[in-house]
């Protein structure tokens, strides 16, 4: 069943387009927030959208607050602009900033930005201050990078030093199954996702909402079935509930029987 058709049967029932309109949009939203998490965040984008645009209006009064230049940053490569990020956090480089949090957003820009060199020198420096840097976030941005390169040694090297630093990851056990069937090791890469999806039954809820996405990409089959489902959910109600709303709507809707006779019509000449 297409949108537009759900869109024509909730106007029949309710009578308004708009609140038809309205209600599919907030179911769609919730479904997606209780399966893939494809969709952004409605908020969550109000909220960064405006919180991005205070910290540039901060900056052009105060063009040295190095703290906000690394927020607008890392809300910049949130939002995959990297050059932009880059030439946000270059004047808090020229003036020395060299913290792990800086020179780590800076490297993630680069790389994102195409200047691979350049980004993994950086991540060299913030794994030389904090080996453990964010829990193996330096190698995760490595890895992550590196199979869009098609580099799949040094992304298989970096996911794997990931995966033994952060025990539960789904995501990054995903991702070394990438490397590894890139590099021709197709059993090691299905035994990766199997733990992969192994991980994310074993975790706790809240991780399951974090990573279910990477889930899902380490079990194809199991969004698959959902759509199935779904499917045929849909085509019994196109063929048996949605005739009988219809034929109910139109009983109820008075001018579909034509509008009654008025008095003046039933006065004798």
């Amino acid at each position: 069943m297409s949108q537009y058709f759900q869109w024509m049967m909730l106007t029949m029932l309710t009578g308004s387009p708009v609140a038809s309109a309205v209600i599919l949009v907030v179911f769609w939203l919730l479904v997606d927030r209780v399966t893939l998490g494809i969709l952004p965040d409605p908020i969550r984008a109000l909220t960064r959208w405006r919180k991005r645009l205070r910290l540039e209006a901060l900056l052009k009064v105060h063009p040295h607050d190095r703290k906000a230049r690394l927020e607008l940053a890392e809300l910049l490569v949130h939002r995959r602009a990297f050059a932009r990020a880059a030439q946000v956090l270059k004047p808090a480089i020229a003036e020395g900033e060299d913290d792990a949090g800086t020179l780590f957003v800076m490297g993630v820009a680069c790389l994102g930005a195409g200047h691979t060199q350049q980004g993994e020198v950086l991540l060299d420096a913030v794994a030389e201050r904090q080996p453990n840097f964010r829990v193996g976030e330096v190698e995760l941005e490595r890895g992550r990078y590196r199979l869009l390169r098609g580099d799949w040694a040094g992304a298989q090297a970096a996911l794997e030093a990931l995966v033994a630093t952060r025990k539960g990851t789904v995501e990054g056990r995903v991702l070394l199954a990438r490397a590894l069937a890139g590099s021709g090791h197709d059993g090691q890469a299905a035994l990766m996702r199997d733990q992969a999806w192994d991980e994310y039954v074993a975790a706790p809820r809240f991780q399951r909402r974090q990573e279910r996405w990477w889930a899902w990409r380490a079990r194809p089959s199991r969004p698959l079935l959902y759509l199935a489902a779904v499917v045929m959910a849909v085509v019994l109600f196109a063929r048996f509930v949605a005739p009988a709303l219809s034929t109910q709507a139109r009983q109820l809707n008075p001018w579909s029987r034509g509008q009654p006779a008025s008095a003046d019509d039933d006065e004798q000449p």
